[in-house]
């Protein structure tokens, strides 16, 4: 019985594999672009790990993953800053998390290509006082597919406001 199990997925295998080459041929002799074929096996080696499966039936992502952790603290420095708010926001495909308005902060982070400090000031608009009552701010996570951290330091929430006047961190 098994060596009849073993024969039927060989052959599954071989048809599944000549149908994709028979298809990939067709396409290429038509012009149109070469759709990847994804084909299951019947039944798992004995001798294989819980994880060697795993890689093989990886597909390609559409996208690289932008997730952020943004926070909001106080204290002047974001090791130890005691984080006050904080909400996470994913870009990719769409625009979520718990940010109060995700599409408008991934709009923001786009337009800077994920650089926080390129994103506009009102600071010359802008009053505040000389109070100092530090404030930290932090992104940490992942934008379009590598790792990603930032923070920066203000005077106080006035002068934060200031430098990141638009969504990203008015939560």
């Amino acid at each position: 019985m098994r060596s009849v199990r073993s024969t039927i997925a060989v052959t599954a295998a071989l048809v599944l594999s000549a149908t994709a080459a028979v298809s990939a041929q067709a396409a290429q002799t038509r012009s149109e672009p070469v759709r990847p074929v994804v084909a299951h096996t019947l039944a798992a080696p004995a001798a294989a790990g819980p994880f060697e499966g795993a890689a093989a039936g990886r597909t390609a992502r559409l996208y690289a993953p932008s997730a952020l952790v943004l926070s909001v603290g106080k204290g002047a420095d974001p090791m130890s800053t005691a984080v006050e708010r904080a909400v996470t926001l994913s870009c990719t495909p769409r625009a979520h998390g718990t940010h109060p308005s995700p599409a408008a902060a991934c709009g923001e982070l786009r337009s800077v290509d994920g650089d926080i400090a390129a994103l506009p000031t009102a600071l010359p608009q802008t009053l505040c006082t000389r109070e100092y009552d530090p404030v930290t701010v932090t992104a940490d996570g992942v934008w379009q597919g590598e790792r990603f951290a930032w923070s920066a330091t203000y005077n106080n929430g006035c002068e934060m406001g200031a430098y990141l006047p638009g969504a990203l961190f008015s939560f």
